[in-house]
């Protein structure tokens, strides 16, 4: 992959400065010395390692991002008042269940953040995204994808599929028009 004139020296600009920033606060040093290994870690790391990542969508909506963390933030302070809840009552009437939720996402990175957002909501952990691509015949994509889900507690099936589409993967979709 050959990169473009504008990118060649600084293929992922945010990603440099993070790796300057981060390297100076793990040393707590802005000698010379650190300086000088911050800015070639943050040179030469993200040069070395352009031609390997994979291209991914966008984000087309930050402030809808910025919206849809906050409500992540959200629920997972809510499920952990209810998990607790869930923990403390009897252990009997936990209706444990593994859930499939059809994807409409296609990107791996907006799934990742799916899968990911999930498994942090305390009550639920995302399982597996299947078909797994590397399970297919070559040059095959799935027609249709799914998250399987482990529900600590599941009342009603669809409930929780709509839930999860409609205030997580619908914003997603939107997030990065994919």
């Amino acid at each position: 992959m050959r990169l473009e004139s504008r990118f060649r020296w600084l293929p992922t600009p945010f990603r440099s400065l993070l790796l300057f920033v981060v390297w100076l606060l793990l040393n707590n040093s802005v000698s010379p010395g650190h300086l000088i290994l911050a800015a070639l870690f943050a040179f030469f790391i993200p040069v070395i390692t352009f031609p390997f990542r994979e291209p991914q969508p966008l984000i087309i909506k930050p402030s809808l991002a910025v919206k849809q963390f906050l409500i992540v933030l959200y629920d997972i302070i809510t499920a952990n008042l209810q998990v607790a809840l869930l923990i403390l009552g009897p252990v009997k009437k936990l209706r444990p269940a593994f859930v499939k939720v059809p994807l409409d996402l296609t990107h791996a990175m907006p799934i990742t953040i799916l899968a990911s957002t999930v498994s942090l909501t305390p009550g639920t952990v995302s399982a597996e995204v299947y078909p797994i691509p590397e399970s297919l015949p070559p040059g095959e994509e799935p027609t249709e994808r799914f998250l399987l889900i482990h529900v600590l507690d599941l009342d009603d099936e669809q409930a929780l599929i709509d839930t999860i589409k409609q205030r997580y993967e619908a914003p997603l979709k939107e997030i990065f028009q994919c």
